[in-house]
C-alpha cells in the first residue's frame, strides 16, 4: 500500500508494522518507548499513542504499564486484517506460515466452490469462465498466470454469495502469493491444472454441489501435500 496519502498515524502504523513482519522487531521483542518514537518519526504524543492503539488492535503488539510495548506472538495477529495481511507479503513468510494458509484454504474453498455450484448467478459464472480463459491463454504464455490464478479463486468466493466468504478475498489472494512466492514458478499455467480448474467450473455451473467441492478439495490437498514434503525435506537438512 502506497504511504504517500496516509496521515502520520496511519504512516507509524506501516511503518512499525513492515519492521514487525522483516523481523527488525522479533516477537517477544520491546518497541522504543512512545516518547523516543515520537521523536524518531517527528510526530506528536497522540498520534503515536493512537498509532500504538492501532498496532494494538491488529494484535501485532501488546502494551502496558510498566512493561512498555512488545511485539505479540503471532497466533494473536489477525491475520485476516487488510493491512497484516499486505505487511505478510513485504516480510518472510515461511514454510509454515503457507501451510496454515493452505490448511485453512481447504476449508473455505471447498466450501465456496459447494455454495457457488448452489447460488452463482449469471454474471459470476461469466466471472469465473472469464478467469479461466485467461488461465488457458497463460498455458500459452499470452496472460499472468499468477494473476489469472488469482481471479479464479476470487471469482468462486464471489460466486458463493456469501458475505462472509467474500470477505475472505483477501486472505485468500494473500495464500495464493505466499504459495507463489514459495513454488517460484515463472512458467505458465500447466494444462493438468488448467483442467482441474475447468472441473470445478463445469460443476458450479452444472449446480452439482458435491462434485464442485470434491474437485476442489482434490485440488486443495495436492498443494498441501507437496507443501508438506518441502517442509520435511528442510527439517531433515536441519537435523
Amino acid at each position: 500500500m502506497e504511504t504517500s496519502h496516509l496521515n502520520l498515524t496511519q504512516q507509524l502504523v506501516h511503518a512499525l508494522g513492515k519492521k514487525i513482519m522483516l523481523g527488525s522487531f522479533k516477537v517477544g521483542d520491546s518497541l522504543p518507548s512512545e516518547a523516543d518514537l515520537c521523536i524518531e518519526f517527528n510526530i506528536s504524543r497522540t498520534a503515536t499513542r493512537e498509532a500504538v492503539k492501532m498496532l494494538t488492535a491488529k494484535g501485532l503488539i501488546s502494551s502496558r504499564p510498566r512493561q512498555g510495548i512488545k511485539v505479540a506472538e503471532s497466533k494473536h495477529w489477525n491475520l485476516f486484517d487488510a493491512d497484516v495481511l499486505n505487511w505478510i507479503l513485504i516480510g518472510k513468510p515461511d514454510l509454515y506460515l503457507l501451510r496454515h494458509f493452505l490448511q485453512l484454504r481447504l476449508a473455505i474453498e471447498t466450501e465456496a466452490a459447494y455454495l457457488a455450484a448452489q447460488y452463482a448467478q449469471e454474471p459470476e459464472l461469466r466471472a469465473i469462465e472469464s478467469a479461466l480463459v485467461r488461465m488457458k491463454d497463460a498455458t500459452n504464455g499470452e496472460d499472468d498466470t499468477h494473476e489469472a490464478d488469482i481471479a479464479f479463486h476470487q471469482s468462486v468466493l464471489t460466486a458463493s454469495n456469501n458475505p462472509f466468504f467474500i470477505q475472505l478475498i483477501n486472505f485468500i489472494t494473500t495464500a495464493l502469493k505466499v504459495n507463489l512466492r514459495f513454488t517460484n514458478r515463472l512458467i505458465a499455467v500447466t494444462h493438468e491444472e488448467y483442467e482441474a480448474h475447468v472441473e470445478i467450473f463445469n460443476y458450479i455451473k452444472n449446480k452439482d454441489p458435491e462434485s464442485a467441492s470434491q474437485a476442489s478439495l482434490i485440488t486443495q490437498k495436492a498443494t498441501l501435500a507437496l507443501v508438506d514434503e518441502k517442509i520435511k525435506e528442510y527439517e531433515s537438512k536441519k537435523q
